[in-house]
């Protein structure tokens, strides 16, 4: 099955969002609601904000669901740059897992992953391993 990535500009950075890998942290839509309606189509408004404020929201996505790259780069730019993996819990939420880490089925498998993904932490998400944001009805530590 095809990911969808879909990209937003304002000339000087491109947001990109993968909708696969949101958690609905509300991180985005909560601090820049001008600029990320989840309602309206399409949902990144970039002349919303400055360039500078649409950075400092979408490097706080704690799984690079957004993420963004400045148009005068060739590569992407991290969001957040971490030297060694770090997994931390969202409370009522998933695990979060950031930098360079090796998942594993239990037939031995490798699971391709990117530098940041969610894990299911409630057991109801259809996309298992990964955080679908079922836990968003649900309550547990």
């Amino acid at each position: 099955m095809k990911k969808i990535v879909t990209k937003y500009t304002n000339g000087e950075i491109t947001v990109v969002w993968k909708p696969d890998l949101c958690i609905h942290a509300t991180i985005c839509f909560t601090e820049l609601p001008d600029v990320f309606v989840p309602y309206d189509r399409p949902w990144i408004k970039m002349e919303g904000a400055s360039t500078d404020e649409i950075i400092d929201t979408v490097s706080r996505c704690p799984t690079q669901a957004i993420s963004y790259f400045r148009n005068d780069n060739v590569s992407p730019e991290k969001n957040n740059e971490i030297s060694s993996p770090e997994i931390s819990i969202v409370k009522n939420g998933p695990y979060i897992v950031k930098g360079s880490v090796k998942l594993v089925d239990v037939d031995g498998n490798e699971i391709a992953t990117d530098d940041s993904f969610a894990l299911c932490r409630c057991g109801k998400s259809k996309n298992k391993p990964f955080c679908d944001g079922t836990h968003n009805n649900l309550d547990f530590e």
